[in-house]
């Protein structure tokens, strides 16, 4: 395997770099509050970078993502490229890819996912869920969306309620998951409920309340379909927190070379050292497991493995970094309003998303014990 990026995926990375250092600084991240940056996600879409991940793909996503993470920058550009942009562009028909990619790629169609959400929603009696698109099969008017004419399998209705989503108050759609593991489209002004939730990190995030929402299939979904996604997300998400750690530990290392303790710079004493070495090598651990995972789904090969991997340093590791961060900043770093706290608020929502170190191992302990060869 090559983890050396393309032409296009250094270009965009440097791009993306360049973006985030100009509009994602401390003052403008304080003022965004919660909500989405909407002037840099405009400027984002505006340079084609999520719409490059199709080109670039999820190894492309996450370096991207790296960048966002190493400034914590408030767009919702993990869940609307891998939930929306890479899950329709692979799953979605031709007539979704034609509907719904271009308002992905220019930003006025946000995307986000409720997932892993295991049995909390489930589709109405009688909504196919497995059975395939037919070109015969006459649209269901009655359960269709205004404007959608889906045929009859790919319509349906669902109902349940899903704790928290990430930036599903910036979102236009989300992505649901039924009891079946099929994958659903819905728009939020059709759910009965986007209840805004206060998460460690500042996601926008809110609780989905379904209440008979109509929904459309995403393509021919199937367990298969979601467990793609789902693979897919854990490997994004964990390379946002690389950056978010790299982000920290460079705080910390700018901190510790400049001040002073008993005439000589933190940076000189050796605890302080072992402290950043430790959280180097976790925040490349974290890196390398999420390029693995990233190139062997771009190349086709089974990544389920690898991604719980990915996940578990993320989860973890991530933790950790984000602790030593913090705590090399002294007392500076118990200020809440201090930039480094942002690494440490994000680092910690994320280590809860990717679903915490124990139940990653169980996850993958099951895998292994099955023989997955990833």
């Amino acid at each position: 395997m090559d983890f050396t990026p393309t032409e296009e995926q250094g270009a965009a990375r440097e791009l993306a770099g360049r973006i985030f250092a100009d509009l994602a600084g401390h003052e403008r991240l304080r003022a965004a509050g919660t909500g989405t940056d909407a002037e840099l996600w405009k400027a984002l879409c505006a340079a084609g970078l999520p719409g490059s991940v199709e080109e670039t793909g999820l190894l492309g996503l996450v370096l991207l993502l790296e960048e966002q993470g190493r400034t914590t920058a408030q767009v919702p550009f993990a869940a609307s490229c891998v939930y929306g942009i890479l899950a329709v562009a692979r799953h979605g028909t031709e007539e979704q890819r034609a509907r719904l990619l271009p308002g992905l790629r220019d930003g006025t169609t946000v995307l986000t996912g409720a997932l892993p959400a295991p049995g909390t929603v489930t589709a109405a009696p009688g909504t196919a869920t497995a059975a395939p698109a037919t070109a015969t099969a006459p649209p269901d008017t009655a359960t269709a969306p205004p404007g959608w004419a889906t045929p009859a399998p790919r319509a349906g209705r669902l109902s349940g309620a899903v704790a928290w989503v990430p930036w599903l108050r910036d979102a236009t759609h989300v992505l649901v998951p039924d009891q079946d593991r099929v994958l659903w489209l819905v728009r939020t002004e059709d759910a009965a409920a986007v209840e805004p939730v206060e998460l460690t990190a500042p996601w926008a995030a809110a609780r989905l309340v379904l209440d008979g929402a109509p929904a459309e299939r995403l393509g021919r979904s199937d367990a298969t379909a979601h467990d793609d996604v789902l693979t897919a997300a854990r490997i994004a998400f964990a390379g946002l927190q690389a950056g978010v750690c790299a982000g920290s530990l460079d705080r910390a290392v700018a901190h510790t070379s400049v001040r002073e303790q008993f005439g000589r710079p933190l940076s000189t004493r050796q605890a302080v050292q072992l402290r950043a070495a430790d959280a180097h090598m976790d925040t490349e651990a974290i890196r390398v497991t999420a390029y693995e995972a990233a190139w062997r789904f771009d190349e086709g090969l089974d990544a389920g493995g690898a991604a719980l991997t990915a996940a578990w340093w993320a989860s973890e590791a991530g933790r950790r970094v984000v602790h030593a961060g913090q705590h090399l900043h002294g007392g500076t770093g118990a200020d809440l309003d201090h930039p480094v706290h942002r690494h440490f608020l994000w680092g910690r929502q994320l280590d809860a998303y990717l679903g915490a170190g124990t139940e990653l191992l169980a996850e993958l302990g099951d895998l292994l014990a099955k023989g997955d060869p990833s």
